[in-house]
Formats: C-alpha cells, sequence, structure tokens
C-alpha cells in the first residue's frame, strides 16, 4: 500500500472540515459543511452532535474525491476540535442525550459566582490550573445533573457517556455504541477542570467535588499516538491524532520550543506561548494548559491569552454600523487617515477576556471629536486588536522568564497588512505568517503523521514551515508607549459598566 497522504478533520465552532495534505505539509483537497447554531435562550449556545457527525460522513468522501485520492492512500488521521464544548450520549444507542453545550455558552454564570466565592480559585487551580469560568467542561456536567437527577443516576450506572467533540467522533469513527473507543487527549482534557495538570489523569477530588463519575469519562491519551483503525467512513485508516484547535494551531506553527508562540486571528483572538515541560501558573491573567503530548515523550504546556473580540469587531463595525460593505475594505478604509486621530474602540463587548478578566466591562469609544471621520474609526477597529495583543503578550513576559522574540500568526484577520504592521508595531518583534494558513487542520495533520512514521520527527515539521509574509516593527517608543497608554486609560473607562444586580 502506497501511502500518500494524511487527512485532518477539523471540528470547528461553525463548520466541519476535512483536508488532505501531502509530505511536504501542502493541501492537496478541503471540503467542508456548516452546522446550524441553536440559540434556545439568552446566553445559550448549542449545537446538535448528531448533525456533527453527519457532516464528518459527507465531507471526509468529499475531499478524498476532489483529490483523486483513495482512503489506501492515507497513512493516518488526526481531529482537531472546538474545544469545551461538551456533548453526552448514551451508551448503548449511541444517541446523543440532548444538544452539545457549546464553550461558548454562559448558562453556568451563577455556578462560576458561587465557586469563586466557595471554595474559591485556589482549589482549582492547584488541581487542573484553571479558574472557575463558563468556559470549562465540569460546570456543564454539574449544571446538567443539577437539572436531571436522573441523567446523574445513568451517568452512575455507565449507561451515560460524556466528552468533547473529538471524543464524540473518535467513538463514532472507530464503531460506535458496537464497541467504539471513547478516548480524549490530554490537550481537551485539560480544559475540562477535571484533570489534573501534572499527572494528565482524572483527578480523584476535582470528580468529587463536581460529581462526575469516572466512568462517563473517556480515557486520556497522548495527542499523539495511534488509537485505533476506524471502522466507518474511512475503514482501516489509522487514527493517531488528536488535539484541542488552538494547541493544533500551536502544532501546526512548529512552535515546539519554549518561548515560542503564536496567535491565531479569527472572531477571537487566541494565542499561545510553547513553555516546555514546566507547569508556568500564570500571576498575570493567562490561563496555563496542556500544549501537546506525543507519545510516550514527556508532556509540553503551553500560556494561553485569549481575547474575547478581534475579527468580530470588524463583523460589528460592516454589519452594524455598515461602514463597509465587506472585511477587506476596512483596511482601505483605515489606510485614508495617517493615524486614529485620538479615537480609541474598546470591544469589550461581553466583558474582557485575557488579562482582565472582567465580566462587568463594555465596550466604549473614547476621544470623539468633531475631527473624527470614519477613517479613523476603522483604523481605531484595527488598532483595538493590536492593542489587546500587547495586553497579552506583556502579561506572558511576566509570567515566562524568555521574552517573546517573533510571533508566528494565522488566521483571517493576517490578511490586513496594515493590521500585522501594526501589531509588530506595538509589541517590537517581528510578525511572520506561514505559507499554509490552516494552520489548525495542519497541526493536527503533522501530530497524525507523526504518530504513523510518515514523518519522522520534530524537525522535518519544522523544514515543511515556509514564511509568507514578515512584518519588522517600524515605531518610534516614545510613540508606542504614549499610544498604549491611552489606550490602557480607554480600558479603564471600559470597567464597572455593568453593576451588580
Amino acid at each position: 500500500m502506497v501511502e500518500r497522504y494524511v487527512m485532518s478533520i477539523d471540528q470547528g465552532t461553525n463548520s466541519t472540515r476535512c483536508i488532505l495534505f501531502d509530505h511536504h505539509g501542502r493541501l492537496v483537497s478541503v471540503a467542508q459543511r456548516e452546522h446550524q447554531q441553536h440559540f434556545p435562550r439568552p446566553g445559550w449556545v448549542e449545537h446538535d452532535a448528531a448533525e456533527i457527525w453527519r457532516n464528518v460522513r459527507r465531507v471526509v468522501p468529499e475531499a478524498l474525491t476532489d483529490g483523486g485520492v483513495d482512503a489506501e492512500e492515507v497513512a493516518a488521521v488526526g481531529l482537531a476540535n472546538q474545544r469545551e464544548t461538551t456533548v453526552l450520549w448514551d451508551r448503548r444507542t449511541g444517541a446523543p442525550l440532548g444538544r452539545a453545550i457549546v464553550w461558548q455558552d454562559t448558562r453556568t454564570a451563577p455556578l462560576v459566582d458561587d465557586l469563586r466565592r466557595h471554595p474559591g480559585d485556589g482549589f482549582f487551580l492547584d488541581r487542573c490550573a484553571l479558574p472557575p469560568s463558563t468556559y470549562f467542561s465540569a460546570l456543564r456536567l454539574r449544571w446538567l445533573f443539577d437539572h436531571d437527577p436522573a441523567l446523574a443516576r445513568r451517568a452512575e450506572d455507565g449507561e451515560v457517556l460524556c466528552g468533547t467533540m473529538e471524543s464524540w467522533l473518535i467513538w463514532n469513527l472507530t464503531g460506535g455504541a458496537d464497541g467504539g473507543l471513547h478516548i480524549t487527549d490530554a490537550t481537551n482534557a485539560s480544559r475540562t477542570m477535571l484533570m489534573n495538570i501534572r499527572t494528565l489523569d482524572w483527578d480523584e477530588d476535582l470528580l468529587a467535588f463536581f460529581g462526575v463519575p469516572r466512568p462517563m469519562l473517556p480515557a486520556i491519551r497522548p495527542s499523539a499516538e495511534t488509537y485505533g483503525v476506524a471502522r466507518s467512513v474511512l475503514p482501516g485508516v489509522r487514527i493517531t491524532a488528536a488535539l484541542g484547535d488552538q494547541q493544533a494551531a500551536l502544532f501546526g506553527q512548529t512552535c515546539f520550543s519554549p518561548g515560542e508562540a503564536k496567535c491565531t486571528y479569527g472572531t477571537g483572538g487566541f494565542l499561545l506561548l510553547n513553555t516546555g515541560t514546566d507547569v508556568v501558573r500564570s500571576r498575570h491573567g493567562l490561563l496555563t494548559t496542556v500544549a501537546y503530548k506525543i507519545g510516550d515523550q514527556p508532556q509540553a504546556y503551553a500560556l494561553e491569552g485569549s481575547i474575547a473580540v478581534t475579527g468580530a469587531l470588524v463583523q460589528w463595525f460592516r454589519d452594524r454600523l455598515g461602514l463597509i460593505s465587506s472585511a477587506p475594505e476596512i483596511e482601505t478604509l483605515a489606510r485614508t487617515v495617517e493615524d486614529n486621530g485620538g479615537c480609541y474602540i474598546v470591544p469589550a463587548f461581553s466583558g474582557l477576556f485575557a488579562p482582565r478578566w472582567r465580566s462587568d466591562a463594555r465596550g466604549v469609544i473614547v476621544g470623539l471629536t468633531s475631527y473624527i471621520t470614519k477613517g479613523h474609526l476603522a483604523r481605531a477597529v484595527l488598532e483595538a486588536t493590536g492593542w489587546q495583543t500587547r495586553e497579552v503578550v506583556d502579561a506572558m513576559n511576566a509570567d515566562f522568564p524568555v521574552p517573546l522574540k517573533r510571533l508566528k500568526v494565522d488566521g483571517g484577520m493576517t490578511a490586513d497588512n496594515l493590521l500585522m504592521q501594526f501589531v509588530a508595531d506595538v509589541l517590537d518583534v517581528p510578525v511572520v505568517r506561514p505559507m499554509v494558513a490552516e494552520t489548525v487542520s495542519l497541526g493536527a495533520a503533522y501530530a497524525a503523521g507523526l504518530a504513523a512514521g510518515y514523518w519522522t520527527d520534530l524537525e522535518v515539521l519544522r523544514r515543511n514551515w515556509h514564511r509568507a509574509g514578515q512584518w519588522l516593527p517600524d515605531m518610534a517608543p516614545e510613540r508606542r508607549e504614549a499610544e498604549y497608554d491611552n489606550w490602557q486609560r480607554a480600558v479603564e473607562r471600559s470597567i464597572g459598566w455593568i453593576r451588580p444586580a
């Protein structure tokens, strides 16, 4: 059998994609299908896990057909997935028990407030390195059990399985109710608030605290090793990798050494810094997470800074204000002026994420005068992404002894050259964009191919990485710091807008 390609299944928040890559890490074919977003109540966000599985069954053969590839030519398949989104299903029938609760869902906010009062952040940080947040899976499980006692009893009896989306897909790919593998990888498990960050096993204290029965949880496996063989969709093809999407992007950007970082700019921004084999506990508002674990090698960790609103601010500028008709137009409009005219936009639409974590903040525009035009507003929109990135990088430099020397970037916003130059200017480091923009999918493929022997080692993957664009800092230090001070004063004015009820 001639194995020429590696396949990646990227199960994202809005769609599911299947991509084939060749030995040089080049994209061969891609197929994609969106799934419906369900918003049954304010703050609730849900997905139909059965619909997502149906989409996987469609996009995989489409990608093979478009690439002129037979399944026998696929060396291995790896999965990347939206993290924290939680699905429960019946062990015997394989049917989902309701819709999956998405990582964006905030129904557990009252529970978060309770946990921060008692037992307090320290109880959780000592074990899983995560503070209570609506992000994480354990709180969703507790909420489901509290609202459906029968579900909790069934889970205790071993009738219910749970997992993040890669667990659901691997279980179905390997046989489902007929012997499917119930597994997760360490990167996804590290986002549940149930895994011990050092042992990479489910933590008994956390399981007891949240009341989660161990039998319903998947086995935790490395991010790259042979899990099993697909029996559905890709019969006979090995499944050899799984990573949360942002960790997959870090892997796809070949950030394998401590101090290397990437930022993915999409609806929001996610900046991850490889910290090596050390668990670095942030003192400056970042999250500690597993970056990846390759086979029996020691796991690598990362610091993560999540920015809630980056590309979403451009969408707001387009759809709500109607000042542009397409996202790329914002760069053209911003270039009609030399600077922001003294105007700053803080996009705290639903609070501020890393490193401030202020749910009481709301968006503000400051510095408005009769001089301000829509061009100045467009520039302020782009600059908001740059300044938010600067805040996260400052926190990382404070937490980690190796200062950032270069930032690798990916995601749709990297097509905006003005923005990328601004990011380089405010960080005072080079910003580089790779040839392959699909870094999430590429990272899952790299991990899968590495485990399958398709690629021999990490250095081979490094050689596959090629630069498509680079921006060097070109801003006077005095201006950089003066503008940053203005930004921080603007942020302070956004805080405390929402008062306790």
